[in-house]
């Protein structure tokens, strides 16, 4: 073996990756093993957490609670953009892995460890999101990437189970139902099994965070949202932190269905994946969010910022959320977002996230100027110059055709 490790620190989840790879780590390389695993809203996923990585290994494992930070630093900023990745995924293991891995750095840092490690597959995103965020915040950190290890000798799922087994690791997932699932304060993705089929309906046994719509409530659910240069900050008028916030928005959209995707999309490396998606209070607050700025920002600031709204999802997505080019555009969509200050109300029904209402002290929107009915402001005759000059490039291209 060409690289000598003393000290590496996994990125744990628990789940049948992570907990092989534990002691995999061990058994190759003749290391300590550190885990770390972040909490961003993984609920009961979290629990038995100490005792299994020690069990399984792990000479010690940190359990931050990031679940603000992640609401706040990452999931609000994505939201202030109106960042959807190919017009369906609102990025919810995008956003959170670059977080993950700042803090894998520093418990690096600070256990003076040579290496850190993930579980992530080599045809999957979530390895170019660790990896690149562990070479912008320390490039000179050794990393075990084990699927892509000379020493790795597993080749499928089976294999996995079977060295679980063998060594009594405990696992989250069964070989009857061996769905991958990642969940955090935004969402909740499933993949594997049935779900690797696009033609499949996904089994409803799997949803979690969300009823289907057809078992949702027959009456409506009306909420209202408090934004503050374009983070939400309350609901029906009680002001809450990021992560509680978003933990009461999944409560009521969940509730009544809203929320579910299932797409194929892109991956990074070149093929296509599809992925089920629970989203729920994620996706009130981007309704809830576009439908404010529709009365606060300028016609051509939104034109603009829509422009850099695909690439912001790109980057996320792709695993640049620390590039220069990520922190350029994150400057000039918080520059859009000054005015982005007031309510919308919003009706929650079965499935459906509907605007129904919404104001603000800095809204553009002028009934006196906007109404059918007779007015005082508007002249209609001079739409009859404004209307000729538009027409003119297209009257001259007529007439050369002739």
């Amino acid at each position: 073996m060409s690289t000598k490790i003393k000290k590496v620190v996994l990125a744990y989840s628990g789940g049948l990756d992570t907990s092989v790879i534990v002691r995999w780590l061990i058994e190759t390389y003749k290391c300590e093993v550190i885990c770390f695993a972040a909490d961003v809203g993984q609920k009961e996923e979290l629990d038995g957490l100490k005792e299994k990585a020690i069990n399984t290994g792990a000479s010690k494992i940190y359990i931050e609670d990031l679940r603000e930070e992640f609401a706040r630093d990452f999931v609000f900023p994505a939201l202030r953009a109106n960042a959807i990745y190919e017009g369906t995924y609102l990025l919810g293991t995008s956003l959170a892995r670059p977080l993950i891995a700042k803090k894998q750095i520093e418990i690096a840092q600070k256990e003076g460890a040579d290496a850190v490690s993930h579980g992530a597959t080599g045809k999957g995103n979530d390895q170019v999101r660790f990896e690149l965020t562990y070479y912008a915040l320390n490039p000179g950190i050794k990393i075990i990437a084990v699927w892509k290890d000379d020493n790795w000798h597993f080749d499928s799922r089976e294999s996995m189970f079977n060295y679980a087994a063998k060594h009594k690791i405990p696992l989250p997932l069964t070989k009857d139902k061996p769905y991958s699932s990642d969940r955090n304060l935004l969402h909740i993705s499933h993949e594997g099994a049935i779900l690797e089929d696009p033609w499949a309906e996904p089994p409803e046994d799997i949803f979690i965070l969300t009823k289907s719509p057809e078992a949702a409530p027959d009456k409506p659910t009306y909420v209202e949202i408090d934004f503050k240069k374009g983070n939400p900050v309350a609901i029906d008028g009680k002001k809450m932190s990021p992560a509680k916030l978003m933990d009461r928005m999944n409560i009521l959209a969940g509730a009544n269905g809203i929320g579910r995707v299932d797409m194929v999309e892109n991956r990074f490396v070149g093929m296509k994946s599809r992925g089920v998606y629970e989203t729920p209070g994620g996706t009130v607050l981007w309704a809830a969010h576009r439908a404010l700025e529709s009365i606060t920002m300028d016609r051509e600031v939104m034109l603009m910022r829509d422009s850099l709204t695909p690439k912001y999802a790109q980057l996320a997505y792709n695993g640049f959320w620390y590039a220069p080019e990520m922190q350029t555009l994150q400057t000039y969509i918080d520059a859009t977002q000054e005015t982005v200050t007031g309510t919308v109300r919003m009706k929650l029904y079965k499935g459906n996230s509907i605007v129904v209402g919404r104001k603000s002290p800095y809204s553009l929107y002028s009934e006196a100027h906007a109404t059918f009915e007779k007015d005082q402001v508007y002249n209609q005759k001079d739409a009859k110059g404004f209307i000729k000059l538009n027409a003119l490039r297209l009257i001259i291209s007529k007439m050369l055709k002739k």
